[in-house]
């Protein structure tokens, strides 16, 4: 209806998983990353799980465009059906014949079978994947996991992804699935979309869509991660509604009331008090404008003191202890109240200490962004600990106390049993027991970027980024460099990156992300910050 009046080629928040709309968050990427590792694994199953509109389906679609030639496709999004309508519909997915009207289990698992030693024969894999799986009964899931059984002497016949809410992980937890949940080779839950995020998936979709010019301005974007929650299909069905609300004001340019009124529509919220929030608004709106006016001023006066102080540490207090690592072992102890509130900020200072890069009061807003200019990236992740130190980077950890409140502190190094951790302004070795046992299991890192990287590397794609790719595992694998003058990632550097990842314990999937970077700088430039030296 909107589009003409907005110049666009496509509708860009429409619902439908289109993959060519997929914007890949950090998170996304990771989602994708643990499909492929189903697709190119041994057998067993993938979990990927998430909130209803956070993606999965979307991230599944753009799976299946990247899949191999040699892959086979069941594809289940109805799994509300009994062992014999799964098995039926597994086998139409597949093109597999069986006698019509037949109701055997054992028949459909002895066509399913057959179809698979052949298709193993030709090469080929198979692969199931389970749509909505929390609607799956206990009788069916015990029937996928024994299709699971179905193998040669030398690997599995048959890998299952099964996608689903968050309750889908509640259900595997229970003991009479624990079979299951056992050959759940890798796990992924999909969170909602930073307020970051949330700005680049709306800009990204409208320049997908074809659009010219800002339809939604920066200062509107806070207010739709407020009323989404991050929640992709959220943002869709405000957005979209929201433009049709300016195309028939006649309006180019999205604005407060249009969305609130948008938000409204799509929520059922009642528009009853908006009368009395109006003169609040204004004030408001007015005292934002000084801050900003005064930010702005403050922000560049910084960033003119860093360009000419570029060595130069600012705004902290150096840590107790710094001159010399304790040697005796401590425990955490008790945080104090006022601590809490400054312990993520204390904890990411020491770790841009660690990395020598300036601290400027103002980066703490978004750390992230920050140290982009320094050509140092990001990762924030998720797993236990043992998972964390495979990456060998100092990392800022959120703990837990015993009354349940978080906190962060910043690991520096690990030697044999003890950690080295700033907690505050105080450098403390503690047991790695200890670490372990309040960690959250959340962490953040910083990595080095390659020249020119701008964003995770997918096989044929043509990047400048594959000659730095190229010389560091010519180092690593003392072999002279391809030198591809084409920068298109394909070949036998695809090939050679899934073996270095295979053996370093990363998805072998050849797609260059953060964590691949992070091994391959760990193993090529001894400058880096490592917390096992």
């Amino acid at each position: 209806m909107y589009k003409d009046f907005f110049e666009l080629k496509e509708m860009p928040f429409s619902i439908a998983p289109d993959p060519r709309f997929l914007y890949l968050s950090e998170n996304h990427r990771e989602a994708l990353a643990h499909l492929h590792y189903g697709i190119n694994s041994e057998g067993g199953f993938v979990l990927l799980t998430g909130e209803v509109g956070t993606g999965k389906t979307t991230v599944c679609r753009c799976l299946l465009e990247q899949l191999p030639e040699n892959t086979n496709i069941a594809f289940i999004y109805n799994p509300k059906l009994t062992v014999d309508e799964l098995l039926a519909s597994i086998c139409d997915e597949l093109g597999i014949k069986y006698p019509v009207g037949n109701k055997s289990i054992k028949v459909f698992i002895d066509c399913i079978n057959a179809y698979l030693l052949d298709n193993f024969a030709k090469g080929r894999k198979t692969v199931i994947i389970l749509e909505e799986a929390q609607n799956l009964s206990p009788d069916v899931l015990e029937e996928i996991r024994l299709l699971t059984n179905l193998e040669t002497n030398r690997q599995k016949l048959l890998q299952i992804i099964m996608i689903g809410q968050p309750e889908l992980k509640d259900m595997l937890s229970k003991p009479e699935l624990r079979q299951l949940s056992q050959r759940i080779t890798a796990r992924y839950h999909l969170d909602a979309l930073s307020e970051k995020d949330v700005g680049h998936y709306i800009a990204y979709r409208l320049e997908s869509a074809g659009a010219k010019s800002i339809i939604f301005p920066d200062n509107l974007i806070k207010q739709i991660y407020k009323l989404s929650k991050g929640i992709p299909r959220l943002i869709n069905l405000i957005c979209d509604r929201a433009m049709l609300g300016a195309y028939t004001e006649g309006k180019k340019v999205v604005d407060r009331k249009i969305l609130m009124k948008a938000a409204r529509e799509i929520t059922g919220c009642s528009n009853q008090n908006s009368s009395k929030v109006k003169m609040p608004w204004v004030f408001a709106g007015i005292f934002l404008v000084m801050i900003f006016t005064v930010s702005a001023i403050a922000y560049f006066y910084n960033d003119y003191k860093m360009k000419n102080n570029s060595k130069k540490i600012t705004a902290t207090a150096p840590l107790k202890n710094q001159s010399q690592e304790p040697e005796k072992i401590e425990t955490i102890g008790v945080i104090p109240e006022s601590l809490l509130e400054k312990s993520k900020e204390k904890a990411f200072n020491a770790m841009l200490r660690e990395w020598s890069i300036p601290v400027n009061s103002n980066y703490y807003s978004n750390v992230c962004d920050y140290i982009y200019k320094s050509g140092i990236g990001c990762l924030n992740g998720s797993g236990n600990l043992k998972k964390l130190l495979k990456l060998n980077k100092p990392a800022v950890l959120k703990m837990y106390l015993e009354n349940g409140k978080t906190y962060y502190l910043f690991l520096k190094s690990v030697q044999d049993n003890t950690a080295l951790v700033t907690i505050g302004d105080e450098l403390k070795r503690i047991e790695i027991k200890e670490l372990t046992r309040r960690f959250s299991g959340e962490y953040t890192v910083f990595w080095r970027m390659p020249p020119e990287y701008r964003d995770i590397i997918y096989p044929n794609v043509k990047t400048p980024v594959i000659h730095w790719v190229d010389s560091k595992l010519a180092i690593i694998n003392k072999r002279n460099p391809l030198n591809k003058k084409d920068e298109i990632y394909d070949g036998k550097l695809v090939e050679e990156v899934k073996r270095f990842q295979s053996s370093r314990g990363i998805p072998a999937v050849g797609i260059i992300g953060p964590r691949t970077i992070i091994q391959i700088n760990n193993e090529t430039n001894s400058n880096e910050p490592k917390i096992i030296k």
